[in-house]
């Protein structure tokens, strides 16, 4: 890694003091808080078996899992949620918040013990965790407690990280255990930061990095009327590093905002993207006729 030095004023009572902070000897990682537990998947239907049931069976089927759906939609320690997808990548993206991963395990298993699942083929899930990172915050505390000259990872400087991740973590609880927005549409997609062989963004120093992100998080702002963004972590829990949950009223949205972000830094140079996926709320209200399995009166097609 290369050297990278800031310069840290200090106040005394002989005026202004200038130190250098080596950042190359002090963490590298920005500090972040976690919250809720988060899974989405992503399934197919098996519709040839599923229309070889009799109507019956499938309106008692499809009201089952209706049931399931309205329960977790309004649940107040996280929520669910489930969208059909626009393309060939899978049929069903189903979302789920929970408090923390014991409760993500039991939202799965209470998913896949309703009847309806005997006819969803898993093809993709993403597990991950509501990540806030703390670039600006970790930046200014560790120019600090440098200009102090306190040792890190020593008792004084873990009291001093823990002071401001409890400060932060108070401060930003709703960010932290989001309720599911009512948008229609949602784009999700999992992410990478490269670490190619000319460019690694794990081995550019922190102010760079902190520079790039806070370009990264103007642009996403200017979109906030239009597109509300959940950030997840993924490192440790599954093969890529983030995934980015959008919803918008307008799927152009989504567009608009990814490519106005493709010009920064932080993407242009250093970022990887897999497989987009587009979908279209299904309300539990509206969950057996979207399965085909509703009242006469739901499914009968437009004149």
């Amino acid at each position: 890694m290369r050297k990278t030095e800031s310069t840290v004023s200090m106040q005394g009572t002989g005026g202004e003091s200038r130190l250098q902070v080596d950042w190359s000897a002090l963490p590298q990682a920005p500090l972040t808080l976690e919250g809720a537990a988060v899974l989405h998947q992503i399934v197919r239907m098996r519709r040839a078996a599923w229309r070889e049931l009799p109507a019956d069976r499938r309106r008692e089927i499809a009201a089952q899992a209706a049931e399931w759906l309205a329960a977790a939609e309004t649940r107040s320690d996280g929520q669910s949620a489930v969208y059909g997808i626009v393309g060939d990548k899978g049929d069903w993206l189903w979302i789920h918040f929970r408090p923390d991963f014991a409760a993500l395990y039991r939202a799965q298993r209470e998913l896949a013990a309703l009847e309806l699942w005997e006819w969803m083929e898993p093809v993709w899930s993403f597990v991950s965790v509501v990540e806030l990172g703390l670039y600006e915050s970790t930046t200014k505390l560790w120019e600090e407690l440098a200009g102090r000259g306190v040792a890190p990872h020593s008792p004084e400087w873990q009291a001093a990280v823990q002071q401001l991740l409890d400060r932060q973590r108070q401060a930003m609880l709703p960010r932290l255990y989001p309720r599911l927005p009512e948008s229609a549409w949602i784009c999700f997609y999992p992410m990478n930061r490269r670490r190619g062989e000319h460019k690694n963004f794990y081995r550019t120093p922190m102010p760079a990095r902190r520079v790039m992100m806070r370009e990264h998080g103007e642009t996403g702002r200017r979109f906030a009327d239009r597109v509300r963004q959940i950030v997840t972590g993924s490192m440790g829990l599954d093969d890529w590093e983030w995934g980015v949950t959008l919803f918008a009223e307008d799927p152009v949205d989504f567009k608009k905002l990814i490519y106005e972000m493709r010009f920064d830094e932080a993407s242009a140079e250093y970022a990887e993207f897999g497989p987009f996926y587009v979908g279209l709320r299904c309300p539990a209200t509206r969950l057996p006729a979207e399965l085909g399995a509703g009242d006469r009166e739901e499914t009968r097609e437009p004149a």
